[in-house]
């Protein structure tokens, strides 16, 4: 089998090998000439795969080691008999580490106490139902918009996204991104969702750029209908608006689901379809192993009384500032930022020393070890 893979998918190199012979390209290289005798492509969101790039070539396969698929044709690929698969909840513990680190950060920021806060999520699939589940263990009111979930599910526990705009006083979108049919999301976050908003919300997309209109979040920030936005998805990346990034609090380069532990379940997965596709063992996919953090033992006691000493572990594994700080230094480094993002590891990495029985059960809720 001749596999061709995105030279950026890491714990892909010397496992892959075990299926095929495998060629490692740049993102961007993925042409048609290049990918016209691949059986499998292994993909991340850098190229789009539709028909420019697909016809008349022997793929068969089209693997991406990410949740998302708005990358993927996936219409001509079903008219083709191309098979495509992603790797939906890979990443979603990830996401939720991201946010609930930004939303700390944020809070000591603009000095406000987690718990006396409502959260509207937009999006409750993988990642939503994590979050949420998070943000309910720091003690926020929670509320969850899914209208596709609600109707298959009869769901009465999903509010509307008019309760959201006026209840919530941070909002946080997880869904896919679609720009068609009964639930498109494409701009869902346009002028008039901004001017709705009730109580001045801040504004998180983690999710994918296109969800919020760039030109009008940009107008909303400048006349004060959000009291502030944390933002990880752009509008076409890698050349992202400067004076958007400018306008928010905390701006990061599309890193939200970049933990080791993310990266290695979307690899797996991938590799997963790919045995599956061809009735292949999946037994070389165990060699894949996160790497361990610098330093795993996180010990409380080295925390004055006076601070929080739970947020204190959540941001040791984790703080945005720092990621915040790189692309704002230099945004035209933006896919750089994202090739070369450094380790990071969940919660389920770090184990807790002289913790309360308080922190404890927030902690394990969350997922560290005591």
């Amino acid at each position: 089998m001749n596999i061709i893979a995105d030279k950026n998918i890491p714990y892909l190199k010397g496992v892959a090998e075990q299926y095929g012979n495998v060629t490692y390209l740049d993102g961007a290289a993925f042409t048609h000439e290049a990918i016209k005798n691949a059986d499998t492509l292994i993909v991340r969101t850098v190229t789009h795969f539709g028909e420019a790039i697909l016809k008349n070539t022997n793929v068969k396969l089209i693997c991406s080691a990410t949740i998302g698929y708005d990358h993927i044709d996936t219409d001509y690929c079903d008219a083709h008999g191309i098979t495509w698969k992603n790797a939906p909840g890979s990443n979603s513990g990830s996401v939720q580490q991201y946010i609930v680190s930004a939303l700390i950060t944020i809070a000591r920021k603009k000095r406000f106490d987690l718990k006396d806060k409502t959260i509207g999520i937009i999006g409750v699939g993988n990642v939503g139902k994590k979050v949420a589940k998070a943000c309910e263990t720091l003690g926020m009111r929670v509320l969850q918009n899914d209208p596709p979930r609600k109707e298959a599910e009869n769901g009465v526990n999903f509010v509307d996204l008019e309760t959201i705009m006026e209840e919530a006083d941070i909002i946080t979108f997880h869904t896919p991104l679609t720009k068609e049919g009964k639930y498109k999301t494409f701009h869902l976050a346009d002028q008039s969702f901004f001017s709705a908003l009730k109580k001045r919300p801040i504004i998180i997309n983690s999710a994918r750029g296109g969800i919020v209109d760039t030109s009008d979040i940009k107008e909303a920030l400048k006349d004060n209908l959000m009291s502030g936005a944390i933002i990880d998805c752009w509008e076409n990346e890698p050349q992202i608006d400067h004076e958007y990034m400018n306008l928010v609090d905390i701006a990061t380069p599309h890193i939200a689901g970049y933990s080791a532990d993310g990266k290695a379940n979307a690899t797996r997965m991938s590799l997963e379809s790919i045995a599956n596709f061809y009735g292949l063992s999946k037994d070389p996919i165990t060699a894949i192993k996160e790497p361990k953090p610098y330093d795993a033992i996180i010990d409380l006691n080295n925390y004055s009384d006076s601070t929080n000493r739970t947020y204190e572990a959540i941001l040791y594994t984790y703080n945005p500032l720092l990621d915040f700080e790189h692309l704002k230094s230099s945004p035209e480094t933006f896919k750089r930022l994202r090739n070369e993002y450094p380790l990071r590891r969940e919660y389920t990495a770090y184990t807790i020393r002289n913790v309360s029985e308080r922190e404890g059960d927030v902690l394990t809720q969350l997922g560290f070890n005591l």
